[in-house]
């Protein structure tokens, strides 16, 4: 049975302290307030984009929470990351993000008040800051206070702990849902959430130029988390489940020079790299064959890469390895030039579809002609490349997801979009069709470009594509 000692701490292996080394734990510290505290570069875009939202949405409260920590087993969380509309809307980044806060834009006549509810700093007064675990200052590090976020942010703030009361003045509201429990508990659903949910996804649909600058710092880190697994291979092909030696190599990069992983790498090697969403990680590395690695850094600002190279292991490709690698490169080169605005979304897919249906017909396993091949209802290239070839990309892998068809998949594409152009062949290593040297081949050329009025600006220009440029830059890093 429990002791009242481990009841009061919520944790079975905590013991309570008794009252005198409560006394004694507020006494001996030296003020530590920070000072010159200034606002970062998102601060401004992060004004600019509350008032289109408020103005999108006059007269109504509005609430954008960061979202709660997540269970990974028993008493440990996933390492916490807030939700997307909310790093938006407030430019609340990288390890200053905690846990709870709750974005409020309460109307106020024509426009709205933006008031930031956080968990502030457990001061030395309180007990607080050594002994909650999840929130105090000794188990977790130091947070801004009230005022030192007001500061960063440019945002009125207020303690977490007068939400509560804050939001029991009923005046209805629109919410984010399912990422605060306390403010899904307290606010009645509304129709009209969608809207606020699309709307905050929409709205990322064209960068500013914040975002372009943060997408750049991420393809560049992604460049130097490639140029690591390149250095790894040895090792990884002589360490069992090599493909984790890869997996690593990438996840030093993105922790030194970002926030975290932008997505689960994939680090694909030989047939695995037919199996589109390859995460296990846990095969072998061998020279002669190639290995698919899909991967990204998200920066302290949440702005991720999303990159995919497939490499030789040997440092050179072979020729039936090279074959299928410039198909995919001559299709990446055809969605590359159906990237434009005022181009149909889709027009990259169907350009990088026909090459790859042409070569196939070439090879002489499309059993129909392009033309039939290429019609949706009968599509039978698609067993060799079985995905759309792009999807936006921005504070999430796959950005503007709550966007409707209409504004994004079946939209016109608009100068500032950033996508990927990402076409892939996969030749599962039981498929007949092709010849042997074929088989169990998978290739995905994957970059990250922004779209201009007359073209795009493929933002992963440096990182190498063709065949020989890969060849050659295996061979400087060796």
């Amino acid at each position: 049975m429990m002791s009242a000692e481990e009841k009061k701490s919520g944790r079975v292996y905590d013991v309570e302290p008794s009252q005198l080394y409560a006394e004694f734990m507020k006494t001996g510290w030296t003020p530590s307030s920070l000072h010159g505290i200034t606002p970062d570069d998102v601060a401004t875009y992060a004004f600019s984009r509350r008032q289109a939202l408020s103005q999108a949405f006059p007269k109504l409260r509005l609430i954008l929470p960061s979202g709660n920590y997540k269970v990974r087993s028993n008493d440990t969380d996933y390492l916490y990351r807030p939700h997307s509309a909310f790093a938006y809307y407030t430019g609340v980044q990288g390890v200053e993000a905690t846990a709870d806060a709750v974005l409020v834009m309460e109307p106020n006549g024509d426009s709205h008040d933006a008031i930031l509810f956080i968990n502030p700093r457990s001061t030395r007064d309180t007990d607080a800051f050594y002994k909650d675990a999840r929130y105090g200052e000794l188990w977790v590090g130091r947070r801004f206070t009230l005022e030192e976020a007001q500061a960063r942010y440019q945002i009125t703030t207020r303690k977490i702990a007068e939400l509560e009361t804050f939001l029991a003045k009923d005046k209805g509201a629109l919410v984010i849902r399912d990422q605060d429990k306390l403010v899904d508990s307290l606010i009645k659903k509304s129709a009209k959430d969608e809207e606020l949910a699309n709307f905050t996804s929409v709205h990322r649909l064209i960068k500013d130029d914040y975002e372009i600058k943060e997408m750049q710092r991420a393809v560049d880190a992604t460049h130097s988390g490639f140029s690591d697994i390149i250095r790894a291979l040895p090792a990884a092909v002589a360490t069992p489940r090599g493909e984790r030696v890869v997996e690593a190599a990438f996840y030093g990069r993105a922790r030194i020079e970002g926030n975290d992983l932008g997505y689960n790498t994939i680090a694909a090697a030989g047939s695995h790299a037919c199996v589109l969403h390859w995460t296990r990680n846990d095969g072998a590395v061998r020279n002669g064959e190639l290995i698919l690695v899909d991967a990204g850094i998200e920066m302290d600002s949440y702005y991720t890469a999303d990159i995919t190279r497939t490499l030789p292991v040997s440092g050179k490709f072979s020729p039936a390895q090279r074959a299928l690698y410039m198909l995919v490169y001559e299709a990446q080169k055809a969605g590359f030039a159906a990237v434009k605005a005022g181009a149909d979304f889709l027009d990259m897919n169907r350009a990088c579809h026909r090459v790859l249906a042409q070569g196939l017909h070439d090879l002489g396993v499309l059993s129909v002609s392009v033309e039939e091949s290429m019609q949706p209802e009968i599509g039978l290239h698609r067993r060799w490349t079985l995905h759309g070839v792009s999807h936006m990309l921005g504070l999430d892998v796959h950005d503007c997801a709550q966007a409707r068809k209409d504004q994004y998949t079946e939209a016109k594409l608009r100068a500032g979009m950033i996508l990927t152009v990402e076409p892939g062949l996969y030749i599962q290593p039981d498929d007949e069709l092709f010849p042997p040297e074929f088989r169990g081949i998978g290739i995905r050329i994957e970059d990250d470009v922004l779209v201009t009025e007359d073209g795009c600006i493929n933002l992963s220009e440096n990182i190498p594509r063709h065949p020989d440029a890969i060849e050659a830059w295996m061979e400087s890093l060796r």
